[in-house]
């Protein structure tokens, strides 16, 4: 770790930091600290990083904002890796619009409505930077961003960049096989012009529909738990009982019961006992195994 960081020092565009903590990067605001972690504001950047760690030896794994992201209170012993400046431009064309991953989804949402752009109304108030959604294929019940997904480039380690047509990546109920190709860089959405005053009732909509049934606000990763088949985790967790069950400052969200939320202090092993307590009650009450949604960094991986 330590030669790694030396040979970084002073050549990135990006920066380059020692232990930084992961609550800093987490919107449970939980996590504890990084070894090494590198923003890349270029493509120079990605690669230099890339190739110096794996000369090295030294693991990492590529971040967004952490929007879905448990990291162990001990922190991780590798290198966070994070797209910067570089990585956050975005054009819109005759019928698509392309981002950098780096993007915050947020963002992408409303420069399409600006621009009378329809499809992305499904997305408002869904967290994180468009590789985060494009990795875990973030969606409504209904619509998912794989269904717009023209081409995505990832860039391999080693290698370099690679583009995907939409139709060679597997895209799942919040999956893709995109974590798997390489750390995704840009994408390339079909979308179509529309009314901007239909555009704008939907995204109020379902922007309402969020408020009123998320706990908007709080410090949380969104749904901790998939759905299973056809059944909501969340109906199956409130009817097992466990809205507002507490562990520390870990708290079942009462608006949302597949919401776990961090009400001051919690630890990521709050969270995690949580989680299992969770998994266990319900398979007692219903029979259903509950699988994470989110994912986990520097922890027990048994949930």
């Amino acid at each position: 770790m330590e030669e790694a960081f030396r040979r970084l020092s002073g050549s990135l565009d990006g920066e380059l930091r020692r232990d930084e903590p992961m609550a800093r990067h987490t919107s449970w605001r939980i996590g504890g600290p990084a070894a090494l972690f590198a923003v890349c504001d270029t493509l120079k950047d990605l690669g230099l990083v890339t190739r110096v760690l794996a000369e090295e030896s030294v693991p990492f794994t590529a971040v967004g904002k952490g929007s879905n992201l448990l990291v162990a209170d001990e922190g991780y012993a590798g290198a966070v890796v994070t797209l910067g400046r570089g990585f956050m431009r975005h054009s819109v064309g005759e019928g698509r619009l392309e981002a950098g991953a780096g993007t915050a989804l947020a963002f992408v949402v409303q420069e399409a409505f600006r621009e009378g752009l329809d499809g992305l109304a499904f997305a408002v108030g869904i967290p994180g930077t468009v590789g985060g959604a494009l990795a875990m294929n973030a969606g409504s019940k209904d619509e998912w961003i794989g269904e717009l997904v023209e081409s995505v480039t990832v860039f391999v380690p080693g290698e370099g960049l690679r583009r995907l047509r939409g139709s060679e990546v597997e895209w799942g109920y919040r999956t893709s096989s995109l974590p798997g190709e390489g750390i995704i860089v840009e994408c390339v959405l079909s979308v179509c012009s529309g009314e901007p005053v239909r555009i704008r009732a939907e995204m109020d909509r379902n922007f309402r529909m969020r408020r009123n049934t998320q706990p908007v606000g709080k410090a949380s990763a969104g749904s901790v738990f998939k759905n299973p088949g056809e059944d909501s985790a969340g109906r199956l967790i409130e009817t097992a009982g466990l809205k507002g069950a507490r562990l520390g400052d870990a708290v079942v969200s009462t608006v949302h019961a597949n919401f776990i939320v961090n009400e001051g202090d919690a630890t990521a092993a709050d969270v995690l006992g949580l989680v299992r307590r969770i998994q266990m009650t319900v398979k007692e009450i219903h029979g259903v195994e509950l699988r994470p949604e989110i994912r986990f960094l520097g922890t027990p991986k048994e949930a």
